[in-house]
């Protein structure tokens, strides 16, 4: 069976692993490069920042994702070379509002990715003694971890790139699909060259909705900025992530720290802004003070997939026999990435599911549009 797989972000990325691995073989097409967009611009936080402010659908795929990323780190890794740098560094959280809800969360749903502490403050510099004085109290989630995006995207590319069956087309900008009596038969590039397969994945994140014409169905996703710092400190400098008012520090285990994230609709502007920045560090030197010591080596922006409750569309899109979703994921892509993909292939091959397929069915998308804000 052939799949041609349009979008080479995190999803689609991960769904190709998934299919190539059960014999398929996979055509895979980015309009740029392959893990560039958004997948690459995020923090890498391998859970929802605030796990009971979303729809339960949501973290029933993001609970796989830490497992999921272990196992694909174990059998790529010797054949890429690059490790993902998963780090079980845990989380502090700092909004007072939500400690009550996040407790009580914890303790319905018993998910050994969700144990959390509430804590003093001398807890809290027992474990992170770079943390403000002003923080007298936090939620402490220690088995949260952070996965470095950018080289488990480097990873997953490397492997499918010398993979026999699969086949990776940057820089080509699919534009059209044919679809004779509700099947897909071939899509189109820019160049006018055409490709056959046997079923087709969208998995093309803030840029999906550009599909909704030639599909006759509205795909109520849009693109939200995302803007990030990174600074370079001493090598595992900072002990745990932090997160307060929704901007967030992520250490890496050579010594940056990830800084983010804004939520800006500017529609696919991708230019990082000052003012926006200035936020971002006010927010996060509030928590780490001492932060203001170090150089900031990097700012850029990224464009998430917004859908209306952000839970993604995964599964056949209505009105066709061999086109499928993936996409849709939000603020969440990369901690539901691998569930999202296992779920997608098992679908496709007519498999058992990890979750109920209803949750995520693409049939939304015929009543989701009403939910936009």
């Amino acid at each position: 069976m052939k799949i041609a797989i349009i979008g080479a972000g995190i999803s689609g990325l991960m769904s190709a692993l998934e299919l190539v691995e059960q014999g398929c073989s996979v055509i895979v097409f980015d309009q740029k490069s392959a893990g560039k967009a958004a997948s690459w611009a995020g923090g890498g936080i391998l859970s929802p920042m605030y796990p009971w402010r979303y729809d339960p659908a949501v973290n029933l795929l993001a609970r796989h994702g830490k497992s999921l990323y272990i196992e694909w780190n174990q059998k790529l890794k010797p054949v890429s070379g690059i490790d993902f740098e998963i780090q079980e560094t845990g989380m502090m959280i700092f909004d007072e509002a939500d400690f009550e809800q996040g407790l009580n969360y914890a303790q319905k749903f018993q998910e050994p990715m969700q144990e959390c502490h509430y804590l003093h403050q001398k807890q809290i510099k027992q474990i992170n003694p770079l943390i403000s004085t002003q923080f007298q109290h936090a939620l402490y989630f220690p088995q949260i971890a952070n996965i470095r995006n950018p080289r488990l995207l480097q990873s997953i590319t490397r492997y499918l790139k010398q993979h026999p069956q699969v086949e990776l087309i940057e820089n080509c900008c699919i534009h059209q699909l044919n679809k004779v009596n509700g099947k897909i038969q071939s899509v189109t590039d820019q160049n006018y060259q055409h490709y056959f397969a046997d079923h087709f994945v969208i998995s093309t994140g803030a840029w999906s909705q550009m599909w909704s014409a030639q599909l006759d169905i509205e795909i109520p996703i849009r693109p939200i900025q995302g803007q990030m710092v990174l600074f370079k400190t001493p090598q595992n400098w900072l002990p745990s992530m932090c997160m307060n008012k929704v901007m967030y520090l992520i250490p890496r285990a050579d010594g940056h720290v990830v800084c983010g994230s804004s939520m800006s609709n500017c529609g696919f502007d991708i230019t990082p802004d000052a003012r926006t920045q200035q936020s971002i560090l006010d927010a996060c030197f509030e928590m780490v003070p001492e932060l203001t010591k170090y150089p900031i080596v990097k700012q850029w922006a990224g464009l998430r997939p917004s859908s209306p409750h952000g839970v993604p569309y995964i599964g056949k899109i209505p009105n066709t026999n061999n086109l499928w979703a993936n996409f849709g994921h939000f603020r969440n892509g990369l901690c539901m990435g691998p569930a999202s993909a296992r779920l997608l292939r098992q679908l496709i091959l007519n498999q058992p599911t990890l979750v109920d397929p209803a949750l995520y069915s693409a049939e939304r998308l015929n009543t989701d549009l009403l939910a936009m804000p």
